[in-house]
Order: C-alpha cells, then sequence, then structure tokens
C-alpha cells in the first residue's frame, strides 16, 4: 500500500511539474506581439481634428475612457472628463470579470511612446506587452488606415492631462489565459477606402464603429456569425435589459424600410448640441448605445453605414428592445 501512495506521489508530483512548466511557457510566448515601432507622429491641427472626429464621433474611443453622465439617456459624455477613464465594467453587468478603462490622457501616457500608444490600439497590449481584453475593439482598429491611426495619436497627445489612477483589472478563469492568445502580432493597415465605392467606404466606417460587436448577439462569448448584424446581444441596466436592434435590411424587424434619409435623421435627433437629451431615471429604460457621440458623425459617413448595412444578407430576427427588471 506504501509502494502505492509512493507511485501516486510521484505521478502528481510529475503532473505539477508538467503544469508549472506548461504554464511558464505559455506565459513567457503569449501574446505573441511585435516590439512598438520607432515611429514618431508628427502633430498637425489636421490630425488632432480628424483624431478628435474619429475618438469622439466614430471609434468612440472617449465612449468608455471617459465619464458618462446616465441620468440621461444614452449616457452622454461629461464635458471636461475626455480621457481620463476609469469606466467600470463588472459581472453584475455581464463582463466575466471587473474590468476598468484606463486614463487615456497625458498624464497617464506621457511616459509612452508613440508606438507603443498604437500598439495598444492596434494590437491589444499594454506599455509591457499584457494583453487587454477585446472590449477595446483593437481587432477592429487593427483594420483602420495608418493615417487615422496617427490621428488618433495626435489627438490623445492634445488632451488636457488628467490624474485619475485606474485601478488593475481581473479576468475569471479561463479567460483570464485565453485572452493572451487574442492579440494580433502586428498591425495591418487598410489601404485608404474609396469613398465614391459607398459600400466598401460604409464596411470601413462601420468596422471602425464596432456596429457589429454590439449588434451580433453571443453565446458565452463567441459571436453567432449566421445572425451577424441581426441584433439581440443583451445588455443589463438596473432596470432591466436591453437587447440591440436588427441592423440588416430585413423589412420586418430589421431596417429594410427604413430610408437613408431616415437613418441619418435618427442619429441626427440625438445631436446633444442641437436637441435635448431626455433625463432618465435609473430604472427606466436607457441604452448602451452612444447615440449623442455617433451624432456627430458626417452625414457622408452615415450614410455609407447605411450602404452598407443594406449590402448584408436580411435576416429576420425579432427582438425585444427592453425587458424592465422585476
Amino acid at each position: 500500500m506504501k509502494k502505492f501512495f509512493k507511485i501516486l506521489a510521484y505521478i502528481f508530483g510529475g503532473v505539477a511539474v508538467l503544469v508549472v512548466a506548461f504554464l511558464i511557457y505559455f506565459n513567457s510566448s503569449y501574446p505573441k506581439v511585435d516590439p512598438p515601432s520607432n515611429e514618431k507622429v508628427e502633430i498637425t491641427p489636421a490630425r488632432i481634428a480628424r483624431g478628435e472626429y474619429l475618438a469622439k464621433h466614430v471609434a468612440v474611443c472617449m465612449d468608455c475612457h471617459s465619464t458618462r453622465d446616465w441620468s440621461k439617456f444614452s449616457g452622454p459624455p461629461v464635458a471636461d472628463t475626455w480621457g481620463k477613464g476609469g469606466d467600470k465594467f463588472s459581472e453584475e453587468i455581464g463582463f466575466p470579470g471587473t474590468l476598468y478603462a484606463k486614463n487615456i490622457t497625458p498624464a497617464s501616457l506621457s511616459s509612452w511612446t508613440d508606438g507603443e500608444i498604437m500598439r495598444a490600439i492596434t494590437c491589444g497590449v499594454n506599455k509591457v506587452g499584457n494583453a487587454f481584453f477585446p472590449l477595446m475593439p483593437y481587432l477592429n482598429y487593427n483594420k483602420m488606415t495608418a493615417e487615422d491611426l496617427y490621428s488618433i495619436v495626435a489627438y490623445l497627445r492634445s488632451l488636457k492631462p488628467i490624474e485619475n489612477k485606474v485601478p488593475e483589472g481581473s479576468l475569471n478563469f479561463p479567460l483570464n489565459f485565453i485572452v493572451k492568445t487574442l492579440p494580433p502580432q502586428s498591425f495591418h493597415p487598410s489601404p485608404e477606402p474609396d469613398k465614391n465605392n459607398p459600400v466598401k467606404y460604409g464596411e470601413y466606417v462601420t468596422n471602425l464603429a464596432g456596429c457589429f460587436d454590439c449588434h451580433t448577439p453571443s453565446v458565452q462569448g463567441e459571436y453567432i456569425i449566421e445572425k451577424a448584424f441581426a441584433g439581440g446581444a443583451e445588455f443589463n441596466f438596473p432596470g432591466g435589459v436591453v437587447q440591440s436592434a436588427n441592423l440588416t435590411p430585413e423589412k420586418n424587424t430589421g431596417l429594410g424600410s427604413w430610408t437613408k434619409e431616415q437613418f441619418i435623421a435618427r442619429f441626427k435627433s440625438m445631436d446633444p448640441d442641437g436637441h435635448q437629451i431626455p433625463s432618465v431615471n435609473m430604472n427606466d429604460y436607457n441604452t448602451a448605445m452612444p447615440w449623442t457621440m455617433y451624432a456627430g458623425m458626417t452625414d457622408e459617413d452615415l450614410g455609407a453605414i447605411y450602404d452598407y448595412l443594406h449590402s448584408l444578407k436580411p435576416i429576420y430576427n425579432s427582438v425585444v428592445k427592453w425587458t424592465p427588471g422585476k
């Protein structure tokens, strides 16, 4: 019997050694990303303006990296908090752990090189190479043009420095290991999109705006590709659950009956510069959709998104927009 337990101990000891060896190998090998480039972004007024437009109204970086006022519909960002970070994403609202949006003002990024910032945006790793959870859609940003990337960096460098120390987040097992395999090795910039081809240009803008991510349902973190853009993704709010809309050109449950003018007008109706944004109570219907930010998109870009969405396969998917909690 003693011999049996001795053999068993050797087996468990060997397994433990193999597990430790694997963890050492895995943590030293992933994420597999290239070193940051040595590029230095030339900061020009045109790049700052373009970067501000992208960060506030298309890629909406400022959606998560600023303070949002949830006493108003769609949680518009609070003035003078651009880039300060601190927004919390926890299990209470459906996340696999607790995550915090980083401070991306110069108060936090002053020690980062331009190459490190560009690698973070497009490959999803921080200054020392640790992987981000793709709540920030770096897989989308990996397909932006080099000039748009430079413009966002220029804009971030121009922000007012805001001192705001953000806590470190943590992911649940096994996602804390899986996330290390997600970052792409390097940045693969898209060529400049042809605005004379509205569908292809719309595809570029739609990717940058992250429409797929919120308007495609998923199961345990895996997107249901056959329902791409068909809506039904769930977002938990204190007062209930919101499901995203069907963006495919299906006439009964999607955008098939919408004209381009109606599509653009829906966004523009949420422009805080020209309209009163409704106040809401905690238990009222609200939405994660940053309407007031997308409202600042140009008619050309919104129209291109419409053209691209109407080129997709129509998918019948009737969603319940709002289900009040008990």
